[in-house]
């Protein structure tokens, strides 16, 4: 006999399990834990209170927050190593000087019940201009994920007690919360440890899979160097992949999309928003041609989730790479979405006890795809808000650096582009000397994974930038946490920066003069 009600057809235990699916526990926090998080919970709520909000509200009321650091000069970002114990409160700092409380003395794994003074020390941080390469954590993620970081550690595929039903269920929530944001179904969302693991599952997987029957790929020249590598790996194993042009406006050409499938191309894989230069693809319009000629379509979205309106079905996308740490949730932890009707079937890379339907075998990390539901859902809330300001800000950002500046140039097109990510070139200016001189501005040359290189960003030289120019490019990620006095003062120093090295630069000096460069034939001595 069931022990569910009379004729419901289920147990007492899955009725346990659709009742914390739909009442997530909240936090009960083990005693001998709480004098460590009093001194983390101090961060938090620095970090809440620091942050814009809509309508300028503070999060949480001034009484609760813990003494805070004095203003500080300048655009620097204060980090204030504080031990958690009642002090003197000071006025908060101005608007876009962000604290962060952390407590940077040796911790012994027994709390001690010695109360200590607080100790401050202020160390100063740039500013973050780089969102690109990665985004804060959104408090409203943190929050979500404190949960199961301290009390609920069940492993999710334990089926046999109360701690593996909760975290199932907080897993199956976040499986939910990233398949509404893309509208797909939450059976078609495979948890991963991040856009990288995705990308290899999607184009191998598909590849190998397929591969009696098909054996050629298409991608492009401006692709994520984890889906080029992919995609030589497999050249390596016999199959065909063709690296499609793009124009100089870094958009590919449909035409010669349409030209290059094959009888036998089982996929084309097309990143969604380019991670160095910000150019949105046709994705639509790519999804319509290869269902027509039957071809799986895979999109690396890792810049695109969350930023701008994407829906699998519309667009007609059959596999899709998404990360957590891109849209202010957790790192180690993504998701690929594989399409069900029609069914999409890849190979599996790793061997394991067959979770997330035998296509990514390993236990799931629930804090992290808590973390990155919570990324999600916060993400559809504030999409076109987000949107919206940031893109103020960019323009704020382009106008003023590009009237006060001649010769700057920006790369990728105009129009079709997440204004979040703008990639300038600054003539006559080593890209590197200015990026040592904004020492105090977060900044990057170009992607993150390929930033150690000399070599010029091959995404620059696809589009068909100059080799000097793309030595002399800078990229500037704006974000939710943004402010416009963080803007106003890199732009303000960018400026002053780009004047001063053009006046070291003898080539500058050459053109102030009237000669043409590109008439001079070098000779090497």
């Amino acid at each position: 006999m069931g022990s569910g009600p009379k004729g419901s057809g289920k147990s007492r235990e899955e009725n346990k399990r659709v009742a914390l699916l739909n009442h997530p526990p909240s936090v009960r926090v083990p005693a001998p834990l709480c004098p460590h998080l009093t001194s983390f919970a101090a961060s938090v709520a620095q970090f809440y209170v620091l942050h814009r909000t809509r309508g300028g509200a503070r999060p949480w009321p001034e009484e609760l927050l813990p003494g805070r650091g004095a203003e500080l000069p300048g655009a620097w970002r204060a980090a204030a190593a504080v031990r958690a114990a009642p002090g003197p409160r000071s006025e908060a700092p101005a608007r876009g000087l962000r604290l962060r409380v952390v407590d940077l003395a040796p911790q012994s794994a027994v709390p001690s019940d010695t109360a200590t003074a607080p100790e401050v020390e202020l160390v100063l941080r740039p500013l973050y201009m780089d969102v690109q390469a990665t985004t804060p954590l959104d408090p409203r993620v943190l929050d979500a994920m404190l949960p199961y970081l301290v009390n609920y550690y069940g492993n999710p595929h334990s089926r046999t007690h109360a701690y593996g039903w909760e975290s199932e269920a907080a897993m199956e929530r976040a499986r939910q919360q990233v398949a509404s944001l893309i509208g797909a179904d939450p059976r078609e969302i495979i948890f991963t440890s991040g856009a990288t693991e995705s990308n290899n599952i999607a184009i191998k997987g598909v590849a190998r899979f397929y591969k009696s029957r098909k054996k050629h790929l298409i991608t492009t020249q401006t692709e994520h160097k984890c889906v080029l590598d992919s995609c030589r790996s497999l050249e390596a194993e016999g199959f065909q992949v063709t690296y499609l042009p793009v124009k100089k406006s870094g958009i590919i050409d449909l035409k010669e999309l349409e030209a290059a499938i094959q009888p036998d191309t089982s996929l084309v894989s097309v990143m969604t928003v380019n991670n160095e230069i910000g150019v949105k693809q046709p994705i639509a319009e790519i999804g319509q041609i290869c269902s027509s000629r039957k071809v799986y379509f895979h999109t690396d979205a890792a810049q695109a989730v969350g930023k701008i309106p994407l829906d699998v079905n519309d667009m007609k996308i059959d596999l899709m790479s998404i990360s957590g740490h891109k849209i202010y949730g957790p790192k180690g932890v993504g998701a690929i979405y594989i399409r069900r009707r029609p069914r999409v079937r890849v190979e599996a890379l790793q061997s394991g006890g067959g979770q997330e339907r035998g296509m990514r075998s390993g236990t799931v990390p629930t804090p992290l795809v808590v973390g990155l539901g919570a990324a999600c859902e916060v993400a559809q809330q504030e999409m076109e808000y987000d949107h919206k300001r940031i893109s103020k800000l960019a323009e704020r950002l382009t106008q003023k650096i590009m009237t006060s500046l001649p010769d700057v140039v920006m790369n990728g097109d105009p129009e079709h582009h997440y204004p979040g990510c703008i990639n300038l070139s600054f003539a006559y200016v080593e890209g590197e000397s200015l990026l040592m001189a904004l020492k105090d501005v977060a900044l990057s040359s170009g992607s993150a994974c390929t930033s150690a290189s000399l070599e010029p960003s091959y995404v620059l030289r696809a589009i068909g930038t100059d080799e000097d120019l793309a030595h002399s490019s800078i990229r500037f990620g704006i974000g939710r946490f943004t402010t416009e006095e963080e803007v106003d003062y890199t732009v303000e120093k960018c400026i002053h920066h780009v004047k001063r090295l053009r006046e070291m630069s003898p080539l500058w000096e050459m053109v102030q003069d009237g000669i043409d460069l590109k008439s001079i034939k070098w000779t090497q001595h």
